[in-house]
């Protein structure tokens, strides 16, 4: 979840009372976040530059900074502005703003003109203004921090939205937004000095440790998508960079914001946030400029969009699903401390509802049940009486786990919890096995050793024993754990599968004690050893590379292989740095039910 760094002290002056810390992790926790951490700015600049605390750093003030985890669907917490407001509204300070959109004529309403080639790159703008603003050093910087935050969080690293803020009174009405060839587009770009070419830019900006990360968003395109202003001044090219001409500084107070998106729904989200956020340092307060942005059909649309939409949830549903009993007054008013309008209504069937009306900054709100979370948050999760629902039953699977778990812990082994992930290698080579073609292979490792999901449990347990051949012998463990092979059944075009898995370390360690803990398996699951008899359990010899030859087995339950155990191989062993013999046993227990 997104963190948010947000000084104390001006935390504390915007909510007009300072608190202790317990007292403020106590009003987070009734509001349903949560301060994560409590630095400085000296700390912080610190770790940034890798610095030790003896060393001097005269850079930074002794400013205590909070950081405070939101919820992922809540942008309008994501600076400070939003966090302040709302814990104003939770603790009945402030009564819910109203956002209005200016009432301006259509012919003086500033026009955002788009061309019909953006299509085929990022076919969507959205826009508004923010007029007669007073800006501080603060409230500044956390403009420039918000956007920052919607960026890496719903924009998804701008692929989805990119988000340009420009001096209005710097440029002229109408704008323009195209598409063109790289070497069409000419530009300064921020915080430079001289003119580049779109493509220069590409290669500018490789060696820029902020920008570089955006680069392959548009890099490939034919075409770029760039806005003009009335005189063919550039403001942005989006994703990258806006231009120097627009800049924003503390001095500027119109604000004129864009968003070029290839999600709409997310652009007006993104743009709804921005102009909710900040319109309280407007000279209206809680007032915004709209924009006529029109589309080469003809078709024109006026943004931003800041209606409310209302829902009615029956107080039943709120109540039942948290399993308390209030009356609709108190109903309504939680959810009011929540920014939610709400008011009771009778249905024709005499049944209690509440009429919600959401507001513009409160996107997360799609469904009843999140009016539901809503008011079980005000209410207070620690509030809600404990109960045990004797619908809530176990499944069969998860119930014959644990049973299995309990006997085999009974017999001496230890339990261990190995990672579901693994290197390639490791399912292979490591096992002395071929490459399997069932194997589930991850996209985008972080890493080597998260390459692909595991098929059996074997390379997690090994390394376990590599990472503890010290310890005192024998070492005895087991695992109950999924794996996961490709399944064109599925929709999702792979399946979990249950297993257990038992090894025995030691320099006794023979196939007569793995053998023994299979036989203890089998009596438990109350099936008979008879040789050949498919409705009973037997082994058979089988020829797997990750064991010895000859002192290893397939098992059989009624009818079908199931598993394996034997002596691990001396090559499997060096492979995962084991310097001593290890028998071990593997089960699928799913296909026992």
């Amino acid at each position: 979840m997104p963190t948010v760094s947000v000084g104390r002290d001006r935390l504390f002056a915007a909510l007009g009372k300072e608190y202790t810390q317990k007292e403020f992790e106590d009003l987070c926790f009734q509001f349903g976040i949560e301060l994560d951490d409590v630095t400085t700015e000296k700390a912080i600049i610190r770790k940034e530059k890798h610095l030790d605390k003896e060393e001097e750093e005269e850079e930074g003030d002794e400013e205590v900074i909070y950081k405070i985890e939101v919820p992922a669907n809540r942008y309008d917490l994501l600076c400070l502005e939003g966090i302040a407001q709302s814990l104003r509204i939770f603790n009945e300070q402030q009564e819910m703003p109203t956002y209005t959109v200016a009432k301006i004529d259509k012919k003086a309403m500033l026009q955002m003109h788009v061309k019909p080639e953006t299509s085929s790159i990022r076919p969507f703008v959205v826009c508004a203004v923010l007029r007669n603003m007073s800006f501080n050093e603060v409230s500044y910087n956390s403009f420039i921090d918000l956007q920052d935050k919607l960026h890496q969080n719903i924009c998804r690293r701008r692929t989805l939205v990119a988000i340009g803020t420009h001096d209005l009174d710097a440029l002229e009405s109408p704008f323009t937004y195209e598409a063109l060839p790289p070497s069409d587009i000419s530009f300064v770009p921020l915080k430079q000095t001289r003119n580049f070419r779109a493509d220069e830019l590409m290669e500018f900006y490789k060696s820029d440790l902020k920008l570089k990360k955006y680069l392959h968003i548009i890099e490939n395109s034919p075409v770029y998508p760039v806005l003009y202003d009335q005189k063919r001044t550039v403001l942005s090219l989006p994703p990258i960079i806006n231009g120097a001409h627009s800049a924003i500084t503390l001095k500027t107070k119109n604000v004129f914001i864009e968003c070029t998106a290839t999600d709409l729904t997310k652009a007006k989200i993104v743009l709804n946030t921005m102009v909710t956020m900040f319109s309280e340092y407007c000279e209206r307060k809680y007032e915004v400029e709209p924009v006529e942005v029109i589309y080469a059909d003809g078709k024109s649309y006026v943004y931003p969009d800041l209606s409310v939409f209302g829902m009615e949830v029956p107080v039943s549903y709120i109540n039942g699903t948290i399993g308390i009993s209030l009356g609709a007054e108190e109903v309504t008013s939680l959810l009011n401390r929540m920014q939610l309008r709400a008011e009771k209504i009778v249905s024709c069937d005499n049944e209690c509802h509440i009429n919600v009306l959401v507001p513009p900054t409160r996107s997360d709100v799609l469904h009843p049940c999140d009016v539901m979370e809503d008011v079980a948050i005000a209410y207070g999760y620690d509030n809600i009486p404990a109960a045990k629902y004797e619908s809530v039953k176990p499944l069969s699977l998860n119930e014959f786990s644990d049973l299995l778990r309990l006997e085999i812990a009974m017999n001496g082994f230890t339990e261990v919890l190995t990672w579901i992930l693994c290197s390639a290698k490791e399912l292979s080579s490591m096992l002395n096995r071929k490459s399997d073609k069932r194997t589930v292979i991850i996209g985008n490792p972080r890493s080597s050793d998260f390459e692909v999901v595991r098929t059996t449990l074997m390379p997690g347990i090994l390394k376990t024993v590599g990472h503890n051949k010290d310890h005192a012998k024998p070492i005895k463990i087991f695992e109950v754990g999924d794996v996961a092979l490709l399944d064109d059944k599925k929709d999702v075009g792979a399946s979990n599968c249950r297993h257990l898995a038992a090894l025995y370390c030691g320099a006794n360690s023979g196939f007569e004690l793995i053998h023994c803990l299979v036989d203890r398996i089998m009596e438990v699951v109350g099936t008979r050893f008879e040789a050949g008899n498919d409705t009973a359990y037997y082994i058979k010899q089988s020829d797997e590379p990750e064991f010895l030859p000859g002192r290893q087995a397939s098992i059989i339950y009624k009818g079908k292989h199931i598993g394996f155990f034997g002596i691990v191989h001396p090559e499997v062993l060096s492979n995962f740095d084991i310097p001593d013999p290890c028998s071990f046993m593997e089960i699928d227990i799913q296909s026992m039910l």
